[in-house]
């Protein structure tokens, strides 16, 4: 009996299956112990993408209620466990490739009943040390760069599938963006805007329950 070849896509978490990035809010919304700009240190070159989030993580100062406040206000897609039981009903396997961290991933997902595969950066959070990230050393994607190498786990899927789908929204996104066929290629925010105006084509979505639909119509 032969058996179908697998369907895989692999999607971003902050701003691809959420509205917004935990880094975005707590960047802006929760109390910092140093008002320092780590991000500007990456944009400069000056940090790793890892390292800059992995002090704006432990820059944070807030109790319990407010870390979870944040972390539902990153408003997960509401229509996310029917799409994804939609697709791995049609034979989809869904991998979650993310430079943010699991501890808050595997929360959010929990909360909405949802079991997926996540390659991210482990993380512990308690009041005094904000959430600590730790370097995914023994990950076989592991990047001193974002921790979790987005294009490692990219590039794994399309070993298996070479018409691997790709989601995401955000500048750790761009390479393995950069892997996959035009159109296999889900973008919206950041990375939707730098490839229209470096003219490459691609699939916009608004929800991440878009891409499930569109997918879904064309099989």
């Amino acid at each position: 009996m032969r058996t179908s070849p697998p369907k895989i896509l692999v999607s971003d978490f902050d701003g691809t299956m959420t509205k917004y990035d935990f880094f975005d809010l707590a960047l802006h919304d929760l109390p910092a112990a140093s008002d320092h700009d780590y991000w500007q240190d990456f944009v400069a070159g000056r940090l790793t993408h890892f390292a800059a989030l992995q002090k704006i993580f432990a820059n944070i100062r807030t109790d319990w209620a407010g870390v979870n406040d944040v972390i539902q206000r990153m408003e997960l897609d509401p229509s996310l466990k029917d799409s994804v039981a939609r697709l791995h009903a049609a034979g989809w396997e869904i991998i979650i490739a993310s430079a943010g961290s699991e501890w808050y991933i595997r929360r959010l997902l929990a909360q909405a009943g949802v079991e997926l595969e996540v390659h991210a950066n482990p993380g512990v959070f308690s009041p005094e040390t904000g959430l600590v990230l730790s370097p995914p050393v023994d990950s076989p994607y592991y990047s001193p760069h974002t921790g979790i190498d987005k294009s490692a786990v990219m590039r794994a899927a399309l070993a298996r599938d070479p018409r691997a789908v790709f989601a995401g929204d955000g500048r750790p996104d761009l390479a393995p963006a950069q892997l996959v066929q035009a159109d296999r290629l889900y973008a919206c925010g950041w990375l939707a805007d730098h490839l229209r105006q470096s003219n490459k084509v691609f699939h916009p979505f608004g929800t991440w329950s878009e891409i499930a639909d569109h997918l879904l119509e064309q099989t």
